[in-house]
């Protein structure tokens, strides 16, 4: 089979894929391959645009099923299940996850191997929320990680990139299911940006985008609420989301990729019917939505105080090489973590990401964008587009050397390399 990840931009042939029930058959996999001297790699759901997640040799399956366990505030789910599965059982149990990114798409896995995050200046990413894992090691033995048992591992692992292992079952901590009180409106972009700070401070969960050209930006703000408020019906729903949110989107992408000079006028459109009515609705729902348009992107994650510096270095980078680009960047915050790989780890962060069409040319314009966050200490999301190497990712970690020491000594054949993990982490025992 040809295996595509959900932008098009990656592909490869694995040697087989392995639908895997349980840890028991992970391993075997796992030892099949290491029989063979081919290497291994966990599928998720195709949704990171760079190559972390594709295989050259065995694809496995995480276990998906058959449900979820709860203890009190934890939750243990098998690795495979999706963020849109998980989020739906957790609320049949009263419990939700604190925080969520743009999209629901992903596997447990897959979005904590990435470093998922979500917006909110008191809130962490996905990873934070980690309790415990269970993986299958390189040898085909299965390790659980607790706080108590291999905490070094839990440590590391909660963002670990699938180079340590293959996860078969992740602890979160969750909360109380809950309900967010939504707020969108188009407004200039100098009046977001010089209140951001204290709409982020005000505010539970906040997030702009911006559309490059105009001087307009969609301002988003998500409360917790125990109280009932409007509710967005299945036709204002179906409008927003699919029609205006995908189709729309859909046709303004490709006209202003046939005539460019209607980019900014486009945008200006956009930019007004983007914001959705006010609504209430359960935490998951209004968290995510759907994204059926395919596009490229690049995310990049900058200490909180240089955000200023950071907007403004993209949107020259914009001017000068995003012509055409309809695609709006999207700016979010989150309080620091102390998961070593986090892109937040160590310091409250602000992200900034940047997109264009599948199809159109994006080099350039994501070029300029990593020059300015590159001077800025960026760091690049390990699921999004970038060009960094490990010599030039080891000063931004305080804790890569000690996570790559693990990764060589957990798998000190390279079971579960690629290129790209290649890349950003070095050869093991190079």
């Amino acid at each position: 089979m040809t295996w595509r990840n959900w932008a098009g931009n990656q592909q490869t042939r694995p040697v087989r894929v392995v639908e895997a029930h349980d840890a028991g058959e992970v391993a075997s996999a796992v030892k099949a391959a290491a029989r063979e001297g081919l290497r291994v790699k966990a599928l998720g759901s195709g949704h990171s645009f760079t190559g972390i997640g594709v295989p050259d040799g065995v694809a496995v399956r995480p276990p998906a099923g058959p449900g979820l366990s709860l203890d009190g505030d934890l939750v243990t789910v098998p690795a495979g299940l999706t963020l849109r599965a998980l989020n739906a059982l957790l609320w049949e149990q009263g419990r939700a996850l604190p925080n969520l990114g743009d999209i629901d798409a992903q596997t447990i896995s897959g979005a904590i191997s990435t470093g998922t995050h979500g917006t909110g200046a008191t809130y962490r990413g996905i990873a934070a929320q980690v309790r415990g894992l269970e993986m299958v090691l390189a040898d085909g033995s299965v390790l659980r990680c607790t706080p108590d048992e291999n905490p070094e591992v839990l440590h590391a692992a909660r963002v670990g990139l699938g180079a340590l292992g293959v996860l078969t079952a992740v602890t979160l901590e969750t909360v109380p299911a809950f309900r967010l009180h939504a707020v969108e409106r188009a407004l200039p972009l100098a009046e977001v940006l010089d209140g951001l700070d204290e709409l982020a401070a005000a505010n539970d969960h906040v997030e702009f985008y911006w559309f490059p050209h105009t001087e307009l930006a969609v301002l988003k703000r998500n409360n917790r609420t125990v109280a009932d408020g409007p509710r967005r019906g299945r036709a204002t729903e179906w409008v927003g989301d699919q029609l205006l949110g995908n189709a729309g989107f859909a046709a303004v992408c490709g006209l202003g990729a046939r005539v460019p000079t209607l980019v900014p006028r486009l945008n200006r459109l956009m930019a007004g019917r983007m914001a959705a009515p006010e609504y209430v609705d359960r935490s998951y729902r209004v968290f995510c939505s759907p994204r059926r348009v395919r596009f490229l992107e690049m995310e990049y994650a900058v200490p909180r105080e240089a955000l200023g510096e950071a907007f403004a270095g993209l949107r020259a980078a914009a001017a000068r090489h995003g012509g055409d680009v309809t695609v709006p960047v999207e700016v979010r915050v989150t309080a620091a973590d102390d998961v070593p790989l986090s892109t937040a780890s160590g310091r409250d962060t602000a992200y900034l990401a940047v997109h264009v069409a599948r199809g159109r040319p994006h080099e350039a314009y994501f070029g300029a964008v990593e020059s300015v966050m590159t001077a800025l200490a960026g760091r690049p999301h390990w699921g999004k587009l970038h060009s960094r190497t490990a010599a030039e990712l080891r000063p931004l970690y305080p804790g890569f050397d000690a996570f790559v020491a693990l990764r060589d000594r957990l798998d000190p054949e390279g079971r579960f390399r690629n290129a790209y993990l290649d890349r950003v982490l070095g050869v093991p025992g190079a």
